[in-house]
């Protein structure tokens, strides 16, 4: 083989015409049980460098320091969304929707790579490993990517993914507030962190979904499933996304990682693996992937392991920040939170943070990576942006908040916001 290939070059390398693979696997899923690659194209994406790299990106960041269990990747809930879009697509066809195999097969590469552009630790780390660089924005530079070397046969599940396509519905089953890839996550999750409570009925609600006006909507005998999943959703924030002890570990994990970053573009040696060491040091910005080609495969390299790697060697860093944070993160030695429905008093962060510089010996600058404050939200349904529509027996389509009996939702829909602020627990002392 030839020296110095990309991996796309690798990859187009190792599977030219002439090899004979059987594309017709069975994966098998803890949450569905057996489930299948329904085409040639998606069965290749899977097999693809650039998806697999998900088997080493945590769907849940550093949930497992709460929840044991949940050490699920990102590979797990794209095959699971993938699967969710060939059941919803198969009830649309029965109820006389009509869609080609061309839609099929882009729907469901749209909602395969709908990820593909996460970054270590998912959403822990977006604005840590880059300045200004949306996941979603890499997503569909990587499809573009993709999409180049499968010969343009990806073309219209970009469409989709970018909601250009004429027949809405299909970008509404990839992202919307009832879309497949939140029903799975929730059952995922759920069962990955034992949290049952978060279960939702994920098979009923796609065997209520229709099209209508060539809008995805529900049938109305599934409303009293939409309300469950919508609590469901609103439980699992609390108690699994913004859980205080994730909080505080996801926003240690944020605060080591732009220290590295700070030290490193002040000139300080700061071990790290390459790819790692190359996006530290650089702002980049969504231009220079477009750009570079090289600067994507650097990205396509990175994963979960090069930020764990690099936190064990800055454990032992001279500069105190950088190890204190890293040691503490590798020995669960987490902030103590505070949470507050108020806003925290300017007086109380006052004088967390002099204790802080008095205890550490820090500067007021540098008191930000030991004191960290900020705001969370919770907004189960979100009736400002786009709704679920409920399609009733007599043939209307209504916002499922406006059902004359379910009170719960409406309530659902009202934005709850928290404050809080984390600290070294010996601090507290």
């Amino acid at each position: 083989m030839p020296e110095n290939l990309s991996l796309l070059q690798i990859y187009t390398y190792h599977t030219k015409p002439y090899c004979s693979v059987n594309k017709k696997k069975i994966f098998n899923d803890p949450v569905y049980g057996f489930i299948t690659a329904p085409t040639e194209l998606t069965f290749d994406i899977i097999e693809h460098p650039y998806f697999q790299r998900l088997r080493r990106i945590k769907q849940l960041g550093l949930t497992e320091m709460v929840y044991p269990g949940a050490l699920h990747t990102r590979f797990h809930h794209a095959l699971g969304a993938m699967h969710l879009m060939d059941t919803a697509l198969q009830t649309l066809r029965s109820k006389n929707n009509e869609i080609n195999d061309t839609e099929f097969e882009a729907s469901l590469v749209s909602i395969l790579l709908h990820d593909i552009g996460h970054g270590p630790f998912s959403h822990a780390l977006e604005t840590a490993i880059f300045k200004n660089v949306h996941h979603e924005h890499l997503s569909l530079h990587i499809m573009h990517m993709l999409n180049a070397h499968f010969d343009g046969r990806l073309s219209l599940a970009i469409d989709i993914f970018k909601d250009n396509y004429e027949r809405r519905f299909f970008h509404q089953l990839v992202s919307s507030q009832l879309d497949v890839d939140r029903l799975d996550y929730l059952n995922r999750d759920s069962f990955y962190t034992g949290v049952y409570e978060g279960k939702i009925g994920a098979d009923r609600i796609i065997k209520m979904l229709d099209v209508a006006n060539d809008k995805l909507v529900v049938e109305e005998k599934a409303i009293y499933s939409i309300e469950n999943f919508l609590v469901s959703r609103r439980l699992m924030y609390w108690q699994v996304y913004l859980h205080k002890t994730v909080i505080s570990a996801e926003h240690m994990v944020l605060r080591v990682v732009q220290r590295a970053r700070e030290l490193m573009q002040n000139g300080v040696d700061v071990p790290a693996s390459p790819c790692l060491q190359f996006f530290l040091a650089s702002d980049l910005t969504m231009d220079d992937f477009k750009n570079d080609k090289r600067i994507l495969e650097r990205f396509v390299s990175l994963d979960d392991h090069d930020v764990w790697s690099g936190i064990k060697l800055w454990a032992t860093h001279p500069d105190f920040i950088l190890s204190y944070l890293a040691q503490s993160i590798l020995n669960r030695k987490l902030f103590k939170v505070y949470i507050s429905s108020n806003s925290i008093e300017e007086d109380m962060l006052l004088g967390i943070s002099e204790l802080v510089q008095e205890k550490y010996k820090i500067s007021e600058e540098d008191v930000k990576y030991l004191m960290i404050s900020g705001k969370i939200s919770n907004n189960a349904y979100d009736v400002e942006g786009q709704t679920i529509d409920m399609l009733t027996k007599t043939g209307y389509v209504v916002d499922v908040a406006e059902a004359s009996d379910l009170p719960n939702i409406r309530a659902l829909s009202y934005k709850v916001e928290k404050h809080f602020v984390c600290y070294p627990k010996e601090v507290a002392h």
